[in-house]
């Protein structure tokens, strides 16, 4: 079978390319950064790699199957999502930790709960399982969830009381969630409960927005972990 190459027409093809190089280039930035800091960050620093890692792999994959297929079937993107996503949520229960703040096991629970209700409604909808309207606000529930606790739940009082660096951290990672993250059901009223997108400019939105809230929520920690770990040089002896 001829293999088929990405055309430099093909814009959506392109998108999935550049996602797909981006991710691969912010797993090596993460994992070698996660090296260089306090033990107390690398953690968080890994599961940043471990995001961005599983994500190249699938946009590697998705890119290919659209320069074939020029379509891409969504349970590859919820397949991804249900492996970032959480990673992303346990990272807001890592650095406070990391910093000692009084977070309990709750908190971390509620954002995972949250998490698996917004994906899996998500995917019933976009799947037609389910009905769209019907999915799309119980999936709107467990985003509820999650902005929640992480404004006025236990995550967020955490934060408050936190050092101002740890607090400007989170609050610019909240706020990711929060407006970032609204691209995601923007797309899905305005290609399932709408009908006025085609498959092509959908995709290229979902590749923005995970590029956007993978990449640079991963930057923002990087960022906190070394401040906090005494800055250009990195970890304090």
């Amino acid at each position: 079978m001829e293999k088929l190459f990405l055309q430099s027409g093909d814009l959506v093809g392109v998108t999935f390319w550049l996602v797909s190089i981006a991710m691969i280039a912010s797993t090596v930035f993460f994992l070698y950064e996660g090296a260089h800091v306090k033990k107390e960050w690398r953690l968080s620093l890994l599961v940043a790699g471990l995001v961005t890692l599983v994500a190249g792999v699938h946009y590697d994959y998705m890119r290919d199957f659209w320069v074939v297929e020029q379509t891409t079937p969504i349970v590859y993107r919820y397949i991804d999502w249900l492996i970032t996503v959480p990673l992303l949520m346990i990272e807001f229960f890592l650095i406070l930790k990391a910093v000692g703040a009084a977070v309990g096991t709750g908190s971390f629970l509620r954002l995972l709960v949250g998490t698996l209700v917004m994906l899996v409604f998500g995917y019933l909808g976009e799947a037609n399982i389910m009905n769209v309207t019907l999915a799309f606000w119980l999936g709107m529930v467990g985003w509820g969830v999650i902005i929640y606790e992480i404004f006025a739940g236990s995550a967020g009082t955490a934060a408050r009381q936190a050092s101002p660096a740890v607090a400007s951290a989170f609050n610019y990672m909240r706020l990711i969630v929060l407006v970032g993250w609204a691209i995601y059901p923007i797309g899905y009223v305005w290609g399932y409960m709408l009908g006025g997108v085609d498959e092509g400019a959908l995709n290229m939105v979902y590749n923005l927005a995970d590029f956007v809230n993978k990449i640079l929520f991963g930057l923002i920690i990087w960022h906190l972990a070394v401040n906090e770990s005494g800055g250009a040089g990195h970890e304090t002896k």
